[in-house]
C-alpha cells in the first residue's frame, strides 16, 4: 500500500505529465495532432512487421520523399534502430494502416512521460540522500528540462529522428530511476535494452547500473574519499555479495536478448550479424558517398560537429537586406548547445565532488563524444537535438548540485533557454516561419556567408 507522501509524489508527477502534455500539444498544432507526419517511417515498420516481413512490400511512400530510406539488394527498409515501431505496432494494427495511425500526436503524448518521470527521478534522489533540493525545486527543473532544452522543439515534431529523441530520453530516465541502488535490475536491463535499440549510444548509461549495485548506502555522503579509493572499495565489497552477482545477471538478460535479436535482423535484412548494423550505410541520401568514403563514425567529421555544437548562432541580416528579409535566421545545422540552454555553464561552477557526480558526467560524455563523431550534425534542427542523448544526466548534476534557480544570473539564463526553445517549438519545420531558417541541402555551409 502507498503511503501518502507517495501518492501525494505520484499526484505531482501526474499534474507535470498533463501540463506538460498540454503545452506540448498546443505547440504542435491541429495539423501534426490531426494527420499523420510526412516521416512516419516507424509507423511503416510497424506495419511491416504486422505482414510478416522486415522490408516496406510497396517501397517508401510518395510523401515522405525518398528522406532517409536504406535500400538493399532491391528492397526498401527502414535502418533508424527500431524500437519506438515496438510501441507503436499496435496501435498502427488498430488504425489499420500508417497513414490513419496519428504518429505525430503518439509523441506528444508519450513526451509529456519525461519530465514527469524526471521529476520522480529527482525525489528518489533526495529519499537516497543524494540531493538537498525540495519539491518544488524539482518540480522546476523537471519543467526546465521539458521546456528549456531542444527537448521542446523535439517533442512537437512527431516525424521519424525526433521521435527517437523523445523515446530515448523516456527510456534513459526510466533506466536511471530503476538503477538506483540496483534495486530493479530486470526494469533497468528492460529499459537500457529498449533504449540502445532507440538511441545506440544510450547503451554507454550501462555504468551506471553498476555503480549503483555497488555502492553502499551512504557511500555518496562521504565528501572525503577520493573518487578511486570509493570506487575501489564499492567494487571489493560488492563483488562478495550475493546480490551483485544475481542482479548483475537479471540485469544483463535482456540486454543480452536485445543483442541477439538486433544481430538476427540485421544479418536477415544486411548480411550483417553486428547487433549495430541497423543498415544506415544503405541509406540513399545525397551524403551516401561521404558515408562510403568516411563511415558513419570518425574524426573527419568531429571539426563541423563541434563548430555547431559550440559556435553556431543566428545570422543577423546585413543592413542592405531588404524590410520584408527576417531581422534574423538560424542555420538548420542548428543552433549552439550553450545558446540554447545557457544554464549548461553552471556545469562548470558545481562544487559537488559526490562519487554519482563522477558517474553521470561520465554517461553524458560517452553518447556526447560519440555523437560529435557522427557523420551528420543533426540537420535539420532548430538547436542541438543528439544533446538530448545526454542531457539528462547533465541536468541531474544541475539538479543535485547547490545552484539556486532564485539567483538573478541563474533565473535571466532559465527565462532565456525557455524562450528560444519555445520559439523553436513554435516555428522550425513551419512553413509561415520559413524566412526565418536558412537550409542548404548540400550540409557544407556552416557559417554564415560574407
Amino acid at each position: 500500500m502507498f503511503s501518502h507522501r507517495h501518492r501525494l509524489r505520484a499526484a505531482h508527477a501526474a499534474a507535470i505529465y498533463v501540463l506538460a502534455t498540454v503545452i506540448f500539444a498546443v505547440f504542435a498544432g491541429r495539423d501534426r495532432l490531426l494527420h499523420h507526419t510526412p516521416f512516419n517511417h516507424y509507423a511503416h515498420l510497424a506495419d511491416a512487421w504486422l505482414h510478416g516481413r522486415q522490408d516496406l512490400a510497396h517501397g517508401s511512400p510518395a510523401y515522405a520523399q525518398g528522406n532517409d530510406f536504406a535500400v538493399f539488394e532491391g528492397k526498401t527498409f527502414i535502418s533508424f534502430p527500431p524500437f519506438p515501431a515496438v510501441l507503436m505496432m499496435p496501435w498502427v494494427a488498430i488504425a489499420g494502416s500508417p497513414e490513419n495511425f496519428l504518429d505525430g500526436r503518439f509523441i506528444v503524448m508519450l513526451a509529456g512521460l519525461a519530465p514527469a518521470l524526471l521529476f520522480l527521478l529527482l525525489e528518489a534522489l533526495r529519499d537516497d540522500g543524494r540531493s538537498s533540493r525540495g519539491t518544488i525545486g524539482n518540480a522546476a527543473f523537471s519543467l526546465l528540462f521539458a521546456f528549456g532544452t531542444v527537448f521542446f522543439f523535439t517533442a512537437v515534431q512527431g516525424t521519424v529522428w525526433f521521435a527517437a529523441h523523445v523515446v530515448g530520453v523516456v527510456l534513459c530516465i526510466l533506466f536511471l530511476l530503476a538503477s538506483l541502488g540496483g534495486r530493479r535490475p530486470l526494469l533497468a536491463g528492460v529499459a537500457l535494452a529498449c533504449a540502445w535499440a532507440t538511441r545506440p549510444g544510450l547503451l554507454l548509461y550501462a555504468p551506471f547500473f553498476f555503480y549503483e549495485l555497488l555502492r553502499e548506502p551512504g557511500d555518496d555522503a562521504d565528501e572525503t574519499q577520493s573518487w578511486g579509493t570509493s570506487a575501489a572499495a564499492a567494487l571489493r565489497k560488492g563483488l562478495r555479495r550475493k546480490r551483485v552477482w544475481v542482479h548483475a545477471a537479471l540485469f544483463a538478460i535482456p540486454v543480452t536478448l536485445s543483442f541477439a535479436l538486433a544481430s538476427w535482423s540485421n544479418f536477415t535484412r544486411f548480411h550483417n550479424p553486428s547487433p549495430f548494423a541497423f543498415g544506415h550505410e544503405h541509406l540513399t541520401v545525397v551524403w551516401h558517398e561521404r558515408i562510403a568514403r568516411w563511415g558513419l563514425f570518425g574524426y573527419h567529421y568531429l571539426g563541423k560537429n563541434l563548430g555547431i555544437f559550440l559556435s553556431s548562432l543566428p545570422w543577423i541580416s546585413a543592413k542592405t537586406a531588404s524590410p520584408t528579409e527576417a531581422v534574423f535566421r538560424v542555420n538548420e545545422h542548428g543552433l549552439a548547445l550553450w545558446f540554447t540552454t545557457p544554464l549548461y555553464f553552471w556545469l562548470f561552477a558545481s562544487r559537488r565532488k559526490q562519487p554519482i557526480s563522477v558517474v553521470l558526467a561520465l554517461i553524458a560524455l560517452g553518447p556526447c563524444v560519440l555523437d560529435l563523431l557522427y557523420q551528420n550534425s543533426g540537420w535539420r534542427q532548430f538547436g542541438y537535438r543528439f544533446s538530448s542523448d545526454y542531457a539528462v544526466p547533465l541536468f541531474l548534476l544541475l539538479a543535485t548540485s547547490h545552484l539556486r534557480l532564485r539567483r538573478v544570473p541563474v533565473l535571466m539564463a532559465c527565462v532565456w533557454a525557455i524562450g528560444w526553445n519555445a520559439w523553436g517549438a513554435w516555428t522550425f519545420d513551419r512553413v509561415a516561419y520559413d524566412h526565418y531558417y536558412f537550409r542548404d541541402g548540400s550540409q557544407t555551409v556552416v557559417y554564415q556567408p560574407d
